[in-house]
């Protein structure tokens, strides 16, 4: 049994939204009791105490889009012109990295960014994957590390046309394996992954369509560039939420990340649906394609959630981030308080409860057992009407110092304690040189 105590609890239960000098109890994989530290202390004598020195207790962070192929770009020099456009980069980066991945070079992209997101106090992880140099077996080369680091994930591949018909077949099987395998697992789930619709022919959409498990959705890119869309508009004579809608891709069960050009009957159209949207600020204006509707999103009671696409595993500072973006988007300094935050700790959290069946990204009795420490201590009151302002204000994931993952210790003191980190990440630092010579 662990005890975590001595820290201010931030529990995301609307009902007790904070205790100070507060504690948690966990047995196996769920919270047990909440209440005073000293209360708790005495109430479970055999416990393991885990001191959080007057800092914060939260729930575990998720991160509902992200790119682990994307590891191995970070300092690389890929060669080819200048990008000036979203589909030069495409090319001349993503899809000139994800043609030479290995197995082995998934596996260590893995490692890294499960190890990286722990030390940012994420616990569970959505990813849309991508390794066309060897498709097969990718998803559960993922699968493994992410067991081996005791993470809860939920993995796609990503089907696409561009490299032709047999290795957009391979992507579609390894996507339904993984799904067919993962369909009664307690922490682990699949999805089928779409790259966007001007990678994918009407023909490639049925075929998804016709492979696809029950009970099970998409995970796909959406009006991220606006060359998306024209390419619809062009080819199919209709915009991108109405195409795949066309083709039952939207539903419950689909992820649709970005739709940053999409219009108010689009909107609808994703309400009516129930698709879930995910926005990733960071990476929208890196590759300069341009601001999702979020806030009009949000006002119609569309569920989005934040996630980081590859761009950091630091959701406090994607949070920060969107915040900023969506007040200078609008030239208003009094919005976004609300929502972007809501996205991160109320919407991400009912996003991965449509996909796993624990209650999951809060601090209450019965809850699953993922908990973070940050090393916070303010030099302003915080109180339940200003917890918001000093996430926003005061926190980043580097400040995370312990993580915990279904009752498990994954991170202590900042230290990495299932995993030998700096072995683990000398094999990644080879395997990225060996990649960047082949590019």
């Amino acid at each position: 049994m662990l005890l975590i105590g001595n820290g201010t609890l931030i529990t995301n239960d609307q009902a007790k939204p904070l205790l100070e000098a507060g504690a948690l109890a966990i047995e196996q994989d769920k919270i047990i009791d909440i209440g005073p530290t000293e209360v708790l202390k005495k109430r479970y004598l055999e416990a393991t105490f885990i001191d959080a020195k007057q800092g914060l207790i939260m729930p575990g962070l998720i991160n509902t889009h992200n790119h682990i192929y994307s590891a191995f770009a970070r300092g690389a020099s890929l060669g080819g012109p200048t990008p000036h456009n979203f589909l030069d980069i495409l090319e001349h980066t993503w899809w000139k990295l994800d043609r030479l991945l290995t197995l082995k070079d998934t596996q260590y992209s893995a490692y890294w960014t499960y190890l990286d997101g722990i030390k940012n106090g994420v616990t569970t992880v959505f990813d849309h994957h991508a390794s066309y140099g060897e498709i097969p077996g990718s998803l559960f080369t993922i699968s493994e590390v992410a067991k081996e680091l005791g993470l809860r994930t939920c993995l796609c591949y990503e089907v696409s046309d561009r490299d032709g018909a047999s290795k957009m077949r391979e992507a579609v099987a390894e996507n339904v394996q993984f799904m067919q395998a993962t369909k009664t697992c307690k922490d682990q789930k699949g999805m089928m992954g779409l790259h966007a619709s001007f990678t994918l022919s009407d023909a490639t959409l049925d075929y998804c369509n016709a492979q696809l498990p029950q009970g099970c959705g998409y995970h796909i890119h959406v009006a991220e560039g606006i060359d998306d869309v024209y390419q619809s508009l062009n080819t199919y004579g209709k915009r991108v939420l109405f195409r795949l809608y066309d083709h039952n891709i939207l539903g419950p069960m689909t992820i649709a990340g970005h739709c940053i050009h999409i219009t108010p009957g689009e909107m609808n159209l994703l309400k009516q649906t129930d698709t879930m949207v995910v926005h990733n600020p960071e990476s929208n204006m890196g590759n300069a394609v341009g601001v999702p509707p979020v806030l009009e999103l949000f006002k119609r009671g569309i569920l989005m959630g934040l996630g980081t696409d590859g761009y950091t595993n630091d959701l406090f500072e994607s949070l920060k981030v969107a915040n900023l973006l969506q007040k200078h988007e609008t030239c208003n300094p009094s919005v976004a308080w609300k929502e972007i935050p809501t996205m991160l700790f109320d919407y991400n959290k009912a996003i991965t409860e449509r996909f796993f069946d624990d209650t999951i990204g809060i601090l209450q009795v019965g809850a699953c057992a993922d908990v973070i420490i940050v090393d916070y201590i303010p030099q302003t009151p915080l109180t339940n009407d200003n917890i918001t302002s000093h996430i926003l204000f005061g926190l980043t994931g580097r400040q995370v110092n312990t993580t915990i993952a279904r009752g498990q210790i994954l991170m202590k003191d900042r230290e990495i304690l299932v995993a030998d980190e700096e072995a683990l990440m000398a094999h990644a630092r080879s395997h990225a040189m060996a990649l960047w010579r082949r590019v």
